[in-house]
């Protein structure tokens, strides 16, 4: 067993940190970084619209029309949503090449033939936004760059030119991600070398941190198939966290009716499916599951809600904008004195008079045990009602670097919950400082899509149980029942409404609080 602690905050460091420290939500969830470059792939097929349909109102676009558009749209809610991420576009197969150029040669002297840096991996300025929103818009100024070379791109150069761009932009990001949008299942079909050396320079980033992620084009008349070539390229582990499952991405279909809307959505659904990073809430996390066996988990916010990041405070008062820092300072009340910070207590009434407690003893008062999921006991599914559910569930997933055998246990535990449909009761302490909670551990089957990829993967699902002064009463309320005319008129609507497969998928529809429309 391994001597880490990686449970620990940065407030188990120091003596007063950790006291706000005792509800288990999302407050402690690490934010992270995040580098995303696009890598598009132009060639003839990619510049090529859908075949024409006589349909109204439709708008073809090619392929390669629908991933800058993406792109277009990631950037803008990522400027409201996630400010400090940085993005970058990089088109391969181009006749043209460029690469950062410092004082007017190439960085490092290097060279990357058919490889177009369109926007650098840096945080979007005015001017990148603009300039892809005018590329998106009129595509015909597009085409000046979008030429497709006459000889075809080493995918070793790509990888290798994007190895580049994160080792020199987002060396020190936490969250580092390739996203390859091209309908080319082998581009290097005859010749093994150029396979091999791409190979190689897949296994480069991976061992950087960098996380490879296709998104896949399936031509009307051909499947894109995996197996011939991004097998070798594609990792299906997060080098930064070996353990974390990792769902590959199904190929977006282009539309044989011409629709090249279909084409749009169904790409741009698929990478914003994958725009938000896995980030752990807890790392190796023991989970006991009787005295004397444990094992290491780590946990998951698979759903958490995202909010316009303020990044910075500008103040407006004086003839220039300038951005503001704040300070914080106490006083004592009358006199204004400024009160230091060995001067203040912290006291709790009882019967009417202020009682001090000193650092020690409030953390004495707090402290319930180290962090650790204790398994009590086991009960039937059926008698975790639905309204038990009050807080966001944790997904569970487990980890060698603490315990070796953990996934081997943690499997043989998930199989027997689900096949004989029970649940695990467990003491709960999220890091340190916190508030036990008692919680359910509910099992998880994998679910697969139509074309076999991985939707979700096996696991266990911690759900925190409310206590009895967390349940409330009903409210008194008088049932109001709408006319039969008017819940006529709403039928009909309602069976307008109808989702992919009758399912509502959160990760696939941005959320229209991050939108610049509305931030």
């Amino acid at each position: 067993m391994a001597d880490k602690e990686d449970w620990k905050t940065r407030d188990d460091e120091g003596d007063e940190g950790g006291e706000e420290d005792d509800v288990v939500d999302g407050a402690g969830y690490k934010t992270v970084k995040d580098a995303v470059l696009f890598a598009i792939d132009v060639s003839p097929s990619m510049l090529s619209p859908p075949p024409s349909s006589a349909a109204k109102k439709t708008k073809e676009d090619a392929p390669v029309a629908a991933a800058l558009k993406c792109a277009y749209h990631l950037m803008q809610q990522r400027i409201i949503s996630n400010p400090n991420d940085v993005m970058g576009i990089l088109l391969f197969g181009t006749e043209e090449s460029t690469f950062q150029e410092v004082e007017g040669h190439s960085r490092d002297g290097l060279e990357y033939p058919h490889c177009y840096l369109l926007t650098d991996l840096d945080v979007p300025a005015a001017s990148d936004v603009k300039r892809l929103r005018s590329m998106v818009e009129d595509m015909d100024e597009a085409q000046k760059i979008l030429v497709p070379s006459s000889e075809p791109v080493s995918m070793a150069n790509v990888l290798f030119c994007a190895n580049q761009i994160f080792a020199n932009k987002a060396g020190n990001f936490t969250s580092r991600r390739l996203f390859i949008v091209t309908d080319n299942d082998d581009p290097h079909s005859q010749e093994k070398a150029l396979r091999s050396a791409a190979a190689v320079r897949a296994k480069d980033l991976y061992d950087l941190g960098v996380i490879i992620e296709l998104f896949p084009i399936s031509k009307s008349e051909q499947e894109f198939e995996r197996s011939k070539f991004y097998d070798d390229l594609i990792y299906r582990m997060s080098p930064t966290d070996p353990d974390a499952p990792a769902p590959i991405s199904a190929a977006t279909k282009a539309s044989s009716s011409g629709d090249g809307i279909t084409l749009l959505n169904s790409l741009l659904s698929s990478i914003s499916s994958k725009a938000v990073a896995r980030r752990a809430l807890f790392a190796n996390l023991p989970l006991e599951i009787t005295p004397g066996l444990k094992i290491s988990v780590k946990g998951y916010i698979v759903f958490k809600r995202q909010l316009p990041a303020r990044s910075c405070y500008v103040w407006l008062g004086g003839e220039q904008a300038q951005i503001a820092k704040g300070t914080t300072t106490q006083v004592a009340e009358g006199t204004a004195r400024v009160v230091e910070k060995g001067e203040i207590k912290k006291a709790y009434k009882f019967g009417g008079e202020q009682v001090a407690f000193t650092p020690e003893e409030i953390t004495s008062l707090r402290y319930f045990g180290d962090p650790v999921i204790r398994i009590i006991g086991f009960k039937p599914m059926e008698m975790l009602p639905i309204w038990a559910s009050t807080k966001q569930a944790t997904y569970l997933y487990p980890s060698e670097e603490d315990y070796i055998g953990s996934t081997r246990v943690f499997s043989a535990l998930q199989q027997k919950l689900l096949r004989d449909n029970k649940m695990g009761l467990a003491w709960f302490i999220a890091r340190r400082n916190a508030a036990p909670v008692i919680a359910a551990i509910i099992p998880g089957a994998e679910k697969l899509g139509e074309q076999g990829e991985q939707v979700m993967p096996p696991g266990l699902w911690l759900v925190p149980l409310p206590y009895a002064d967390d349940i409330r009463q009903d409210p008194d309320t008088m049932l109001v029942r709408a006319p039969d005319s008017l819940v006529d008129m709403m039928r009909t609507v309602i069976q307008q409404l109808q989702l992919p497969k009758a399912q509502y998928d959160p990760e696939r529809y941005p959320n229209p609080g991050t939108s610049p429309s509305s931030a």
